[in-house]
C-alpha cells in the first residue's frame, strides 16, 4: 500500500468524483486510474493518476483494491459489465444515485462486494456528510478501506439497513439544496423591505452559513440554538410564528422530504 491508500480505480471524475480524487491524494494515494473522457484533475495529480478515456485502456496488469463507481446512474447498465474483472479482488463503492446493491451486483456479475453510498456537495470542500452501506460478501477490510475513502471528504455514517439510503438521499443528499433555497428567500425578502441588493446577498450568505458554523461548533440541539435567539414578544418570535403556522414550513419540509424520498425509491426500480 503506497501511503495511505492502496491502488484505486475512479470511474467518472465529475464534482464529486473530482473532490473525492482531490481528498485521496491529500491522504497519499499514488496509485490511481480516472476513467473519464473529460475529467478535470485536482492539483497533484501528475504522476500519480493516469486518466483514460474508457475502461479498454486500463494499464495492463493494474490491480486496484477499490473501485469507486461515480458516474450517472442512467449510465450504469452500460457502464458495469466493463468493471466486472475486478469483482474477485476489489471492493466496488458506488455513489449513483438510487442504484441498489442488488442491481449493481447483477451488472458485475453476482457476487461483487458492493458498498452503496450518498455524499453530498459540500465534499467540495471537505465538509460532506456520506451514508454508506456495506451488501453481502463486504470484508471488515473493505468495509474499512471504503471508510477511509469516503471520510476524505467529510463524515461518514453507516447504516444496517440499506432501504435507509432512500431517506438518507432525500435529506441530507438534496439538504445543501434547501439550504441554498432559504439563503435565496431570505435574500429576496430583505429586498422586499428596501434592502439594497448586494447588502441582501451578503446578509443572507453570511446569515445561512454562520448559523450552520454555529450548530456544528455547538453541543446544544437545533432547537435551542433556535429559542436562544428567540425573545419573548419580539420580532423574531413574530416571524417563526408565521414560519411554523400550519401549514407551513415544518409541514411543507415533511412532505418534500417524503416525494425526494418516493423518487428515490423510483430511481432504484
Amino acid at each position: 500500500m503506497s501511503g495511505n491508500l492502496p491502488p484505486l480505480l475512479l470511474v467518472g471524475c465529475g464534482k464529486m468524483g473530482g473532490a473525492m480524487l482531490a481528498g485521496w491524494l491529500e491522504l497519499g494515494l499514488s496509485d490511481c486510474v480516472v476513467v473519464d473522457p473529460h475529467a478535470h484533475l485536482p492539483e497533484g495529480a501528475a504522476g500519480k493518476v493516469t486518466c483514460i478515456a474508457s475502461p479498454e485502456h486500463i494499464p495492463a496488469g493494474f490491480a486496484p483494491a477499490a473501485v469507486l463507481l461515480a458516474t450517472k446512474p442512467q449510465e450504469a447498465p452500460n457502464t458495469l459489465p466493463h468493471y466486472a474483472r475486478f469483482a474477485g479482488s476489489a471492493v466496488f463503492v458506488s455513489i449513483m444515485a438510487g442504484k441498489t446493491v442488488a442491481g449493481l451486483r447483477q451488472g458485475l456479475g453476482g457476487e461483487a462486494a458492493v458498498v452503496r453510498a450518498m455524499p453530498n456537495t459540500p465534499a467540495a470542500i471537505r465538509q460532506g456528510f456520506t451514508a454508506a452501506f456495506a451488501g453481502p460478501g463486504v470484508s471488515d477490510a473493505q468495509r474499512k478501506l471504503a471508510d477511509t475513502m469516503l471520510a476524505a471528504i467529510g463524515e461518514v455514517a453507516w447504516v444496517e439497513d440499506e432501504a435507509l439510503i432512500d431517506p438518507v438521499t432525500a435529506v441530507s443528499g438534496g439538504g445543501p439544496a434547501y439550504v441554498f433555497l432559504l439563503a435565496e428567500v431570505l435574500e429576496r425578502a430583505a429586498i422586499s423591505q428596501g434592502i439594497p441588493a448586494d447588502l441582501a446577498r451578503r446578509m443572507a450568505r453570511a446569515t445561512v452559513s454562520g448559523s450552520g458554523n454555529l450548530l456544528a461548533a455547538s453541543s446544544q440541539d437545533a432547537a435551542d440554538l433556535r429559542k436562544a435567539v428567540t425573545s419573548p414578544k419580539g420580532t423574531t418570535e413574530r416571524a417563526l410564528a408565521v414560519l411554523m403556522a400550519e401549514p407551513a414550513w415544518p409541514k411543507l419540509m415533511e412532505e418534500a422530504i417524503a416525494a425526494a424520498t418516493a423518487r428515490s425509491r423510483e430511481l432504484a426500480s
